[in-house]
């Protein structure tokens, strides 16, 4: 078993941020293009980093991540909402939570956002607000995919009102998303938030598959997350720590892959960049 892989695609551009957890108490962040057929590794951090409250923004360029670093001693404390330049995480802007019981926070249009986050504890968040807003996300499972259209089969249990997280319903879910261009194909997400839950007790690995015209579904056997990209390529991390282009999402064959397997905690200063607005 490799390391566990999950991705937030942009929604306007070739960019994908990879949170990665393992190995042990460890996190990554890497930067991945699968037009340029590039992945850019980033920041290593000795704490958890929780995909589901996370999110980036449309350019690919502010990753919003919550973070968990026991031993950090700081003003937003050792539980907070950082945004940074992907593929790092030096906080340009933060916000203690106090704990983890949080939404997190997700990039939206300018004027849309319902319950945005106020002033920051760390930072000016002030340069990304002038084209995007920042708003408390939903307490719902797969709040990632549901940003990136993906939406509830109809076989999925409706929600109710005193089931707000999704808790009791949530591993009877179905997270479907058709093909661009091939409504006709659709990808299915199943199990407890799609995102790092390996090794949390009772909460097995994710599970995608795949329909194709309306005939049977087919397990997307060995991954642990997939999506599409916009011109209809199957997009997946494999469960042994591959990221894969799959130019025909029928065949498991990659026309590009990247194994992430072999990288290790590799801590350094952030360059330059990673300071600017």
């Amino acid at each position: 078993m490799g390391p566990r892989l999950f991705g937030i695609p942009a929604t306007e551009a070739s960019a994908i941020a990879v949170l990665r957890r393992g190995p042990s108490d460890w996190s990554h962040v890497g930067r991945w293009d699968p037009d340029a057929g590039t992945y850019e590794p980033g920041s290593w951090i000795h704490g958890r980093l929780y995909p589901q409250r996370c999110d980036l923004s449309p350019d690919g360029r502010w990753l919003v991540a919550f973070v968990y670093k026991d031993s950090w001693s700081w003003q937003a404390g050792p539980t907070y909402i950082a945004v940074s330049r992907l593929p790092w995480l030096t906080a340009r802007a933060a916000w203690g939570t106090g704990g983890t019981w949080t939404r997190g926070l997700a990039i939206v249009a300018r004027g849309t956002a319902a319950f945005p986050p106020g002033t920051p504890d760390v930072g000016d968040v002030a340069p990304l607000l002038r084209r995007w807003d920042l708003d408390q996300r939903r307490p719902a499972s797969f709040a990632v995919e549901r940003a990136r259209g993906w939406t509830e089969t109809a076989d999925s249990p409706p929600a109710t009102p005193d089931d707000p997280w999704d808790e009791r319903r949530v591993s009877r879910l179905t997270m479907g998303k058709p093909r661009p261009g091939e409504p006709g194909t659709r990808l299915l997400a199943r199990g407890w938030y799609a995102a790092h839950r390996g090794s949390e007790p009772g909460r097995g690995p994710a599970r995608y598959s795949a329909t194709f015209d309306d005939g049977p579904e087919k397990p997307l056997s060995g991954v642990q997350w997939a999506d599409w990209a916009s011109d209809g390529r199957l997009l997946v991390a494999t469960t042994s720590g591959e990221l894969q282009v799959r130019d025909d999402p029928r065949s498991p064959q990659p026309s590009w892959r990247r194994d992430l397997a072999p990288m290790t905690p590799a801590p350094e200063p952030p360059p330059p960049e990673a300071h600017r607005w």
